[in-house]
């Protein structure tokens, strides 16, 4: 019996590959492979996308946080509110920069920071900025949170590596707070082929300064004039494929949707617990469960032939290469890294995958 993959990126490139062929030749015919007419494109399709004025390209999604974070002014040593059970990416930015991670504990239920944590984890220390995931592809508690942080002048910065099109009450992730920080990284809901990021924001100040910071701060070529810049560009050939992608992502999103409604409606096993159900303001980008007997249940659907991963398993603040140096109390992250198991929900999944997933599931 065929094995059910994890992901399989092939399906989904191969329902556009025609497109996608087209726009690389059309990079290649045209010679120009950085900065140019494919970028432009793609950010003005992405802003529109995202219902705000400015989307800047950029080489990644760490890279996106990173920038925002300096764009917003945040400087070595100060602090950066953010959770610790996505994957240290988050982390990864805020340590780059040299800023410090306060860790903010999640919501058990929905697996994300929520504002009530956010309040407790602030009484111990004030920040520069909010760093939100919006995990697994599911809004978090995201109005709440920005008109807490809006009265005691915090920025937030949305991390929507796995949100993309997720909405709520008319709005799209990324345009909720200061700005919202994209990957495109390939296994996205939206993915290039190869590593690329975005950066969204309404604020054209705040647009000017991440264009001169993903260039080496340059104001104008050659001339250095803002501290902190990286070489961070979203090149041509991803631009491009991108801007093919785009116009299939909603109902891309949908066809995700639809299989983890599945999921939550017909796997009933009582040792298995699962996400609420699924609605517009979660893109199902990985459909993820709780099991106390997390191994066991691995190797069941291992042997039924179907894939599974752990995201995350190690909390950012017990990463070995900072052991000692960062400081936490986080029960609810600790406890779901030991329970958490991610089962296959991906674009161009068939109904006998589909049910053969459930079925093992119930079986367990």
């Amino acid at each position: 019996m065929q094995r059910v993959p994890l992901n399989d990126l092939l399906r989904q490139n191969n329902s556009i590959r025609d497109d996608l062929v087209a726009s690389a030749s059309r990079v290649i015919d045209r010679g120009w492979f950085i900065q140019g007419e494919e970028g432009a494109r793609f950010e003005a399709g992405f802003a529109a996308y995202c219902s705000v004025r400015h989307a800047i390209g950029v080489a990644n999604g760490t890279d996106a946080i990173e920038l925002a974070l300096r764009a917003a002014g945040v400087k070595a040593g100060d602090a950066v509110a953010t959770v610790a059970n996505a994957g240290f990416y988050s982390s990864t930015a805020i340590q780059a920069i040299g800023a410090e991670p306060l860790y903010v504990d999640v919501d058990p239920a929905t697996q994300l920071m929520a504002l009530a944590s956010l309040r407790r984890a602030l009484e111990s220390r004030p920040v520069a900025a909010v760093v939100v995931t919006h995990l697994y592809g599911q809004l978090a508690e995201i109005e709440a949170i920005v008109s807490y942080c809006g009265t005691k002048g915090f920025v937030v910065i949305e991390d929507c590596a796995q949100a993309h099109g997720a909405r709520r009450n008319g709005k799209v992730a990324g345009s909720f707070g200061k700005a919202g920080c994209f990957s495109f990284y390939p296994t996205k809901n939206l993915g290039a082929l190869g590593d690329a990021g975005a950066i969204t924001t309404d604020d054209p100040a705040f647009a000017a300064r991440l264009r001169e910071l993903r260039q080496y701060g340059w104001d104008q070529k050659y001339r250095v004039s803002r501290a902190g810049g990286r070489n961070s560009r979203l090149d041509e050939m991803q631009a491009a494929l991108l801007s093919a992608k785009l116009p299939h992502l909603d109902a891309w999103n949908e066809e995700r949707r639809s299989i983890a409604r599945r999921y939550v409606d017909e796997i009933r096993h009582s040792g298995i617990r699962r996400l609420k159900p699924i609605g517009a303001d979660h893109v199902a980008h990985l459909f993820v469960v709780r099991c106390e007997d997390r191994e066991r249940f691995r190797r069941h659907l291992d042997l039924n032939g179907i894939a599974t991963d752990i995201h995350y398993p190690i909390p950012d603040h017990q990463q070995p290469a900072y052991e000692g140096r960062i400081a936490a109390e986080l029960i609810e992250t600790e406890a779901l890294a030991g329970e958490i198991v991610t089962i296959p929900c991906f674009n161009g999944m068939d109904e006998t995958e589909i049910r053969r997933v459930i079925s093992a599931a119930n079986g367990w």
